[in-house]
């Protein structure tokens, strides 16, 4: 069953995220992002594919039973190459391109098991997107120049032992559950109780959750992308792609002109990929810890941020921090407080907007 770590969400760092990849990938609809700034999830009707893990940009989402981190060490350790639905993973949905890029680099290759897709209930989502991953990592893996490959067969594995225990289904679960067993199986009892619960679940931030908003945090899975590129071979000539073609980061340029030195960008940003100094006096950008969350431009009012059209590969190899937008760094004239600007501003923001409220009630034009 899916679960949701709600300091982890992006929608969680501002009411202007737009994100809803989780609700979009979902099969069954069993995730909605509606009002509520964190997406609602009926736990019932979630089969547990782990699609919507997997594309979440701050793995915000995650299933109980299965960890593609985890998964990456035993795979990488496994002599097969096989990935199946039948044999080691709920959906080969629930892998993330950085660790199917990854995985391919060490492995050499790799076999994703798309022989029953066609007899599956939530193909109709699942399959397009494990076939955009596989050109997507395909994409990249040449862009590379590694000879690592990943094929899409029609194996249909099935297990050798038709004989192993089956999981206990609900209504046995619930059957041996008594009152002296309750508190030692208390955490498995009240995922029961939300999987048998038809219904949407909100979810809201705790106070545990605020603390962490604030925290950058680079992904798990961003941490292999890089462990994975250190023990492969660089390129002879470092290619420039198309960044349509790249879902999991990007390469970005604020305009100058428009860029009102709000702060809120970098302030947002999940993972540190943006950042700026002590003085608030510039914007730096680091292209290989971008998760491509999208929340940056979500925030930013008047559109300064936009994403440039290519990709250097050399950033995967060579990670470099571009100066993106610097700022005077000046005290107001009215509080005398340091203060960031894009401008010739002599007033703060806050001293700005106090000034233009008191020209508004008192209704008088131009500066006071």
């Amino acid at each position: 069953m899916i679960q949701l770590k709600a300091a982890r969400c992006v929608r969680s760092l501002s009411k202007e995220s737009e994100c809803n990849k989780c609700e979009l990938i979902c099969p069954t609809e069993a995730i909605v992002v509606g009002s509520n700034p964190l997406p609602a999830i009926n736990f019932s009707a979630c089969v547990g594919c782990g699609a919507c893990d997997a594309i979440c940009p701050n793995e915000a989402l995650f299933l109980y039973d299965f960890s593609s981190t985890d998964f990456f060490f035993s795979f990488i350790e496994d002599s097969d190459n096989l990935i199946s639905c039948r044999k080691n993973v709920p959906c080969i949905a629930a892998l993330n391109i950085e660790n199917i890029i990854s995985m391919a680099l060490l492995k050499k290759e790799i076999i994703f098991d798309m022989g029953h897709c066609d007899s599956c209930a939530i193909a109709h989502k699942c399959r397009p997107e494990i076939e955009k991953n596989y050109e997507e990592a395909s994409y990249i893996l040449e862009a590379m120049q590694s000879s690592a490959v990943i094929k899409l067969e029609d194996v249909k594995y099935e297990k050798a032992d038709l004989t192993q225990t089956e999981t206990t289904n609900r209504r046995e679960f619930f059957s041996k559950v008594n009152l002296a067993g309750i508190v030692k199986t208390k955490h498995a009892f009240e995922k029961e109780i939300q999987k048998a619960t038809d219904e949407l679940v909100e979810h809201t931030l705790q106070k545990s959750d605020i603390a962490l908003l604030k925290q950058k945090r680079i992904t798990d899975r961003r941490k292999l992308f890089f462990t994975a590129l250190k023990r492969v071979q660089k390129p002879s000539i470092y290619h420039i792609i198309e960044a349509d073609e790249l879902t999991f980061t990007s390469m970005k340029e604020i305009n100058s002109d428009t860029c009102t030195a709000c702060q809120m960008c970098y302030r947002v940003c999940p993972s540190g990929a943006l950042t700026s100094d002590i003085k608030n006096s510039k914007i730096d950008f680091d292209p290989f810890l971008c998760i491509k969350c999208h929340i940056c431009h979500d925030v930013c009012e008047p559109e300064a941020i936009t994403l440039l059209p290519t990709y250097k590969v050399k950033e995967f190899f060579e990670p470099e921090i571009h100066n993106l937008i610097k700022f005077n760094v000046r005290r107001c004239d009215e509080c005398n407080i340091i203060f960031s600007t894009n401008s010739h501003e002599k007033l703060c923001y806050r001293c700005k907007a106090e000034e233009e409220e008191a020209r508004e009630l008192w209704g008088i034009e131009g500066e006071i």
